[in-house]
């Protein structure tokens, strides 16, 4: 029986062939926005589909934090890429103990099956290794995506990254306490 296990990569392993089956799509219905103070679910319908521009975007994206001494890690089933996460190498916040999480996604097809949740706890053990106390995640607004980092245990983040708010002003800050990781 073939099973999905995890790798670290190097940027000899990334390019646009590990990409070929990977399936970046999600249909959006609903959105969290910050109004007021509240967070609020809105209905913002749209189709997300990465096309080979977005992919090539992510692959300088994973060179360069590969480089900086950060980790990217794969998901694969059957030596198929069907999910992957990278964390930076950078502290930040006013103590110095945030990490970010710059990617984590999973296959359309492969959603659901835990792919994410392993992949966000060896990111947990990574940036733990790295000197963090946080994993800071600025991460899309859909309900589907908060949904998945509220069943891991993240929260709104107490200090937010100005710098990944004003990238994606539309974002979810949120953050993931490290201590409970061994």
């Amino acid at each position: 029986m073939n099973q999905i296990y995890l790798k670290e990569l190097n940027k000899s392993q990334i390019n646009i062939d590990i990409f070929v089956k990977f399936n970046r799509y999600q249909e959006v219905k609903k959105c969290w926005r910050k109004q007021n103070g509240d967070w609020v679910l809105k209905d913002i319908p749209f189709t997300e589909n990465w096309s080979m521009d977005d992919y090539n975007t992510l692959i300088e994206h994973l060179y360069r934090t590969i480089d900086a001494g950060g980790k990217v890690t794969g998901a694969f089933y059957n030596d198929e890429l069907v999910g992957f996460a990278s964390v930076e190498n950078e502290l930040f916040g006013s103590n110095k103990d945030y990490l970010q999480l710059s990617s984590l996604h999973t296959s359309y097809d492969y959603r659901g099956m835990g792919i994410g949740k392993k992949l966000f706890r060896l990111t947990c053990e990574q940036a733990k290794a790295m000197g963090a106390k946080k994993l800071y995640i600025s991460t899309h607004s859909s309900e589907e995506s908060q949904a998945f980092y509220k069943a891991v245990g993240c929260r709104e983040a107490v200090e937010y990254n100005e710098r990944l708010v004003a990238e994606e002003p539309c974002d979810c800050q949120l953050e993931y306490s490290l201590e409970a990781i061994e």
